[in-house]
């Protein structure tokens, strides 16, 4: 079966690819690793995880049972001996890095652990990757933030420059320089795949991470409390977790098969209309939720970007996605999934539930595939 997205290349994701295939996923003990991990499960992937331990309770990792018909490995990426020792063993084609510290705030009050995690992370995943002859295609998932913060108001490009005024921001530009050397270096010769991956800021249900926007939302919601802003105003470019894991797995099938027109940075954001600010989502999830108020904190003296667009276009084109699901629809499948486990509902089964659901949209829009 393939997924398409409607345009001009085929298919965006194609099931059968995925089936048996051995795919090594850092990360998969957080919010976006469990959903790709469940998805890759759903599509018969053999998975291998390795990340460190969920650092909240309740965590989806947890909740819907992600651990179990894998290979979980419950260690720190900066083990480089443990980290290459584990992707020899499990002779991955496929290795997607999410494994990070992926919080702003938290740079700030630990800039080393955050530079040490996610450049020298990011360095040892690239050379135990550069060690194993099974490897013919590596995503690196960065962020848009980075992207120099220009103070613009339209979209980043890939071709923008790089940045980071934050460490957070900081090192993952650095990140994507070290997947650039790698990939120049080392990789291109061997016909292995290299390509980053940016995307916008991810909702969905299952997200109990500290310091993230909707999970704050929900909370407060739950203790009929006031949910609190540090920037309204701020906007940004939100998006389900399933519509940029959607490219992700795009981008790793052409990374397998044509590396070389494959291996560069890619956005996945949302449509323009859904960049829309901290204020706007907040009241939004609130009435969909049925209750709770808004007020203003003190703002915050660490900087944080005004605005963040980021332009999708090369991934349309080249790799026939696009996002399936609009702002509204992204939060009403968020809402819904934390209300229905709040319910009682069964964590893996509104996980499914959903992976299946968005599958029929893509199965809705496929094009015949081009010859």
């Amino acid at each position: 079966m393939e997924l398409g997205c409607g345009s001009v290349e085929s298919v965006v994701v194609n099931l059968s690819f995925w089936r048996n295939r051995s795919v090594f996923l850092t990360g998969h003990t957080g919010f976006k690793g469990s959903w790709l991990t469940a998805w890759l499960q759903r599509m018969g992937a053999r998975v291998t995880g390795y990340a460190l331990e969920p650092l909240r309770s309740p965590n989806m990792f947890h909740q819907a049972k992600i651990g179990e018909g894998m290979e979980s490995v419950i260690a720190d990426i900066r083990d480089p001996g443990l980290l290459s020792s584990r992707i020899s063993s499990a002779a991955p084609e496929i290795i997607f890095h999410l494994a990070a510290q992926p919080l702003v705030r938290s740079s700030y009050s630990d800039p080393v652990e955050t530079f040490s995690t996610n450049v020298m992370g990011t360095v040892h995943v690239l050379e135990a990757a550069r060690l194993a002859s099974s490897v013919r295609a590596v995503v690196v998932i960065t962020t848009d933030k980075c992207y120099e913060d220009r103070g613009w108001p339209w979209p980043y490009r890939e071709t923008d420059r790089l940045g980071g005024r934050d460490p957070y921001a900081g090192s993952k530009a650095c990140a994507e320089l070290v997947a650039r050397s790698y990939r120049d270096s080392f990789l291109s010769a061997r016909r292995v795949g290299v390509a980053t991956a940016r995307a916008g800021n991810v909702i969905g249900g299952g997200d109990w991470s500290n310091d993230r926007l909707l999970p704050d939302i929900i909370a407060s919601c739950e203790r009929d409390s006031a949910v609190r802003l540090r920037n309204p105003d701020a906007v940004r470019p939100w998006q389900h977790v399933l519509d940029p894991l959607c490219g992700y797995l795009a981008l790793a099938e052409r990374l397998a098969s044509a590396p070389e027109r494959f291996s560069e940075p890619w956005n996945f954001g949302p449509d323009e209309q859904d960049n829309v600010t901290v204020r706007e989502l907040a009241q939004r999830a609130i009435d969909l939720w049925g209750g709770g108020r808004i007020e203003l904190d003190e703002p915050s003296t660490l900087h944080e970007s005004a605005t963040l667009r980021l332009d999708s276009s090369k991934a349309r084109t080249l790799l026939a996605w696009r996002p399936r699901l609009s702002f509204g629809e992204a939060l009403q499948w968020a809402v819904d999934w934390y209300k229905a486990w709040a319910a009682g509902g069964d964590a893996r089964q509104l996980v499914e539930a959903q992976i299946e659901h968005f599958e029929e949209r893509l199965e809705n829009a496929r094009l015949p595939v081009l010859q």
